[in-house]
């Protein structure tokens, strides 16, 4: 399972999701589906285009990844996660072929998923690859329209030491005649996404020209038609998912183009209510109100920065940060994006890919951070709020597996 292990559990390869569907159907091509691929914000805009389309009164699967609590959370449809009975079913029902094929954790929650889909009869499904697109398991989707959020360093002892390596491996969701949308567009990645487009007769859509918000963050415009298309955000979205939601509603704009019956009503539900219709967590996610306490899963470069600009518009007396982090992050380099005046908790999560405290401590060190280690991430969250007074800032974050460990989320 490449969360807990890493590199080792992937594998790069499309074959045995191949043979896993066949064996099965081939499920993907029995509903019609979104395709997601980014750096960021593509969990995000999985679930907003869920919600948007559930309310619009779709049979609607979702599906994403990691889980924090139970498997059953990467398989939804509607916002209900797959049964267990169901999961044990598939898997008892296909232990044989399994044997023989030996797929990974993820090729096998991929045929998984398709299958549920396919005998749940979903209008459609949106789901988010993995790592990287072109070699993911999910990318033998036929999809009704593709969506690539945006393109930072991660993974690139996978993907690619270079913004536009990364951005190939990415586009590789870019299917023949088949529309793509990009929720940021970048000089470094344009080129490289136009092209994929180009030889696969896609037309391809880059959301922030068409859709702009203005300062406030409370209007978006619409370029295009000249008018505007949202008159007000939710107050507990974070300014990251403003760049989310230009990408979705290109995405639902094609959507619509293709027949589907997608109102204003459903679209302003969906992007205020998503995280309750589809049960979204760990995403600027208030755990307790006194003291104040946010986690977030943002855990590379790019997220962590949109984290710390989140953080820098709340009043707090204090800063109190519960630290922990996987072992292929260059964590000096991560630990200098944090802010020097908090006091911090460093923990490690429970999984063999997690960073050694000691490591995490001597890396925020150098970067001019003070802190405790306290190995337990339950344990570095209830010291911090021991620690707190009511109107201090707690911040739970570093990783999704930090996120994961905290009880009351």
């Amino acid at each position: 399972m490449y969360q807990r292990v890493g590199a080792i559990a992937v594998k790069k390869d499309l074959t045995n999701i191949r043979l896993l569907c066949e064996t099965v159907g081939n499920p993907q091509d029995q509903f019609r589906s979104v395709h997601i691929a980014g750096t960021n914000g593509k969990g995000s805009s999985a679930h907003m285009l869920a919600a948007i389309l559930q309310v619009a009164g779709y049979k609607t699967g979702l599906y994403t990844s990691p889980h924090l609590k139970n498997f059953t959370e990467r398989i939804k449809i509607n916002g209900l996660e797959i049964p267990e009975s169901e999961v044990a079913r598939i898997v008892s029902g296909n232990k044989e072929v399994l044997g023989q094929i030996k797929p990974s954790f993820f090729e096998m929650s991929v045929a998984m998923a398709f299958e549920y889909f396919a005998k749940q009869h979903v209008d459609i499904a949106i789901v988010e690859t993995g790592l990287g697109g072109r070699l993911d398991s999910t990318n033998i989707l036929k999809p009704e329209v593709a969506l690539i959020t945006n393109i930072s360093p991660d993974h690139t002892q996978m993907l690619g030491n270079t913004i536009t390596e990364i951005a190939k491996e990415k586009g590789g969701i870019i299917k023949w005649n088949t529309p793509v949308v990009i929720s940021e567009s970048d000089i470094q990645t344009a080129d490289v996404f136009n092209r994929i487009a180009t030889e696969k007769n896609a037309s391809i859509t880059f959301a922030d020209t068409i859709y702009t918000w203005d300062d406030t963050g409370t209007r978006l415009f619409d370029n295009h038609n000249k008018q505007i298309v949202c008159l007000s955000k939710s107050n507990y979205l974070p300014e990251y998912q403003l760049k989310n939601i230009q990408g979705v509603l290109a995405v639902t704009e094609l959507l619509c183009k293709k027949h589907y019956h997608i109102d204003e009503d459903a679209v302003a539900l969906g992007l205020r209510d998503f995280q309750k219709l589809t049960h979204f967590k760990g995403r600027w996610q208030v755990i307790y109100k006194k003291p104040l306490t946010i986690c977030d899963t943002g855990h590379n470069i790019a997220g962590i920065n949109e984290v710390i600009k989140e953080i820098n518009k709340l009043q707090y007396r204090k800063l109190h940060i519960v630290w922990g982090m996987v072992d292929d992050k260059d964590a000096v380099k991560i630990c200098s994006l944090l802010p020097k005046h908090a006091s911090y908790y460093f923990c490690k999560p429970d999984i063999p890919r997690g960073m050694p405290v000691e490591r995490l401590h001597s890396a925020a060190k150098k970067a001019g951070l003070k802190g405790s280690i306290i190995k337990n991430v339950d344990r570095a969250i209830t010291e911090a709020i021991r620690q707190a007074k009511s109107d201090d800032l707690i911040f739970i974050g570093g990783s999704t597996f930090v996120v994961a460990e905290i009880k009351d989320i």
